[in-house]
């Protein structure tokens, strides 16, 4: 009997602790927003995209995570268990940045695309600031992730 329990605890406790961990191992793209280069992790199962940047504490300036959706739509974005300030950058499929928006950690308010995107580019809040990117701007390296 306490194996079966221990079982049947490991099986259902397991997989919620590996959700409260970052996703590290995620594949990586290299893209671009004029001479800035990116190294972006690439979330394109609803899993990855649901973890996205949970949990971690600290990410390289040039780093970010770019979801990848099936088809382009109305993307929207939250910060539940997410410790980083963010900005999510909604970009079409030919690389334009549609809009951005800042998000602040840890919280559920909803951060939307402002048309149709299959792309959502998550960078440490103020990257696209401090570079003077704004919306209209084209990210290079789009056309490999169709």
């Amino acid at each position: 009997m306490r194996l079966f329990l221990t079982a049947l605890l490991v099986t259902l406790v397991g997989p919620a602790l590996a959700q409260d961990k970052p996703q590290m191992d995620l594949p990586r793209v290299k893209l671009s927003a004029g001479m800035y280069l990116i190294d972006a992790q690439v979330a394109q199962t609803p899993e990855q995209r649901q973890i996205g940047l949970m949990f971690r504490r600290e990410m390289p300036a040039q780093e970010g995570m770019l979801f990848v959706f099936e088809e382009p739509g109305t993307q929207c974005f939250w910060m539940k268990n997410t410790l980083l300030p963010l900005t999510a950058a909604f970009v079409a499929d030919d690389g334009r940045v549609v809009n951005l928006a800042d998000m602040q950690p840890q919280t559920t308010e909803s951060h939307c695309s402002q048309e149709p995107v299959r792309y959502v580019l998550e960078m440490n809040q103020g990257w696209f600031a401090k570079r003077g990117l704004k919306p209209g701007i084209q990210l290079g390296g789009f056309k490999q992730q169709k």
